[in-house]
């Protein structure tokens, strides 16, 4: 070896070694991706003086291009060649397409068994030494590109499991929020029962249902489901829990609860989230049931031998300051019945055909089950409702209320 190759490899291995330093130093000291990405375009530029080069980098489920120096070929524009993808090893371009000819060499940097990029290279300029194609300049080149994409890779990761653990803890508070919501005491007397049943989805909902007793003779049931999910539903949810019992213990008439209620709503959630909801206030003394249904599922009332749904009301509460329509329903001469009510996590559940399981099922399930006492009926209905969807998960929470009222 001459003296003056000798001396080109000397500076050569100099830049390197402070290449690799400049980056490691940049790790450590936790620099964003973008200045990552930069102090690996400056070095391959700069310092390694290579001609051309790309880094085309998996960022979430799309190939981008996150580096690009000195190539014709424009990959934002001209978009990933599909044949770039499909490369599982080192690899020279001379048996690829046209796009990546311009290119000599084509890196997949790994992390484990994962591609994370692919690194495209062409070789250095004349008259600086080495060429790119000797295999030491080669292996420091993919040993660079594989500390900046594997640190870059880590702090995504990182960046996943902190927004994954704010989200877990945002869901454990709303989980909260929401049980406490739910009534711990359900009436069962000789001649009023009332059972509820909720099965919670992985991802919190915002499903609620109330039982108030207004006096000796009245009481009011409430079913309801929040848009949305985490945090911003419960809050919602609790808004709209204390607005009601409220509005009840001061004795407003239905119609009038239910206007300032989605008023209430429509402040709160500034039209982004809405709610669905079933009023029941039964009258035992009147033997009559009022209700406004405000975009609900129609709760199912059994009475005298016959089944109804339960649909006159209005709108969903929140979707504009003021209500368009308002229709309040009433079934008088009621003294013995089954009420039953339940959120859409019931009859939208899939079975493995993709069908629903639908509100004709569970209205059919209920005459069928009417006998029985209501956590019994409950959990036919479950049973039910698991054989129909297979190996399909839930896709929502399920809320049950049930409400059974004999003569006195």
């Amino acid at each position: 070896m001459s003296v003056v190759d000798f001396e080109q490899r000397y500076r050569l291995q100099q830049l390197e070694l402070k290449a690799m330093l400049e980056i490691t130093e940049a790790i450590n000291n936790n620099v964003a991706e973008d200045d990552l990405y930069r102090i690996f375009y400056f070095t391959l530029r700069g310092s390694l003086d290579i001609k051309k080069f790309a880094l085309i980098v998996q960022n979430e489920d799309q190939w981008v291009c996150q580096v690009n120096y000195g190539a014709d070929h424009d990959f934002t524009k001209e978009g990933i060649p599909a044949s770039l993808l499909s490369l599982q090893t080192p690899t020279s371009t001379e048996s690829l397409q046209d796009d990546l000819k311009e290119y000599d060499w084509i890196f997949p940097i790994r992390h484990k068994d994962r591609i994370l990029a692919y690194l495209l290279v062409s070789n250095a300029s004349s008259g600086k030494g080495a060429q790119l194609s000797r295999q030491d300049r080669l292996d420091f080149v993919q040993a660079l590109s594989n500390i900046i994409i594997v640190a870059i890779e880590n702090k995504k990761l990182a960046r996943r499991q902190l927004q994954e653990e704010v989200l877990r803890r945002e869901l454990e508070l709303a989980r909260g929020v929401q049980q406490f919501l739910l009534p711990n005491n359900l009436p069962q007397t000789t001649h009023l029962k009332v059972a509820a049943t909720y099965i919670p989805h992985h991802q919190i909902g915002g499903d609620y249902y109330d039982f108030l007793r207004l006096d000796d003779n009245k009481y009011l049931i409430c079913i309801a489901d929040v848009s949305g999910k985490g945090m911003p539903a419960a809050i919602l949810m609790s808004n709209f829990q204390a607005s009601l019992r409220t509005l009840m213990r001061q004795q407003a008439p239905l119609e009038t609860a239910v206007r300032q209620l989605n008023e209430q709503i429509f402040e709160s959630a500034s039209g982004d989230n809405f709610i669905t909801a079933f009023f029941g206030y039964y009258d035992e003394a009147a033997k009559t049931l009022t209700y406004i249904n405000a975009g609900h599922i129609p709760p199912i009332l059994y009475t005298n031998g016959e089944s109804q749904l339960l649909e006159s009301g209005t709108t969903l509460l929140g979707i504009m300051p003021k209500l368009p329509f308002l229709n309040i329903g009433e079934v008088h001469n009621l003294e013995e019945f089954l009420f039953f009510c339940y959120t859409d996590g019931l009859s939208e559940t899939f079975n493995e055909a993709e069908e629903q399981f639908g509100m004709e099922k569970i209205e059919e399930l209920i005459v069928q089950h009417r006998s029985q006492e209501l956590e019994l009926l409950h959990r036919l209905i479950i049973a039910e409702l698991d054989t129909y969807r297979g190996t399909r998960e839930y896709g929502d929470d399920i809320t049950m209320l049930s409400c059974y009222v004999s003569k006195s």
